[in-house]
């Protein structure tokens, strides 16, 4: 499944960049360049979904169902 997400970047006033994602709240990156910034947003998107699916799944019982939904 692939996710596509706002990027916002803007210049930073002491270099480089900083970006932004607003659908995903406390996510974002910088870098030195653009696509270091994007990429630096990425991976903070991913860590926020990986634990955020982690945090979810804590306590749940075994016999839970669990699936797949794609949008």
């Amino acid at each position: 499944m692939k996710g596509e997400f706002t990027a916002i970047i803007e210049a930073a006033p002491e270099g480089g960049f900083w970006a932004i994602c607003p659908e995903v709240p406390g996510a974002n990156g910088q870098g030195e360049t653009v696509d270091e910034a994007k990429q630096s947003l990425t991976e903070a998107i991913r860590l926020i979904f990986e634990d955020r699916v982690e945090d979810s799944k804590r306590g749940l019982p075994s016999d839970a169902i669990q699936t797949v939904v794609a949008i």
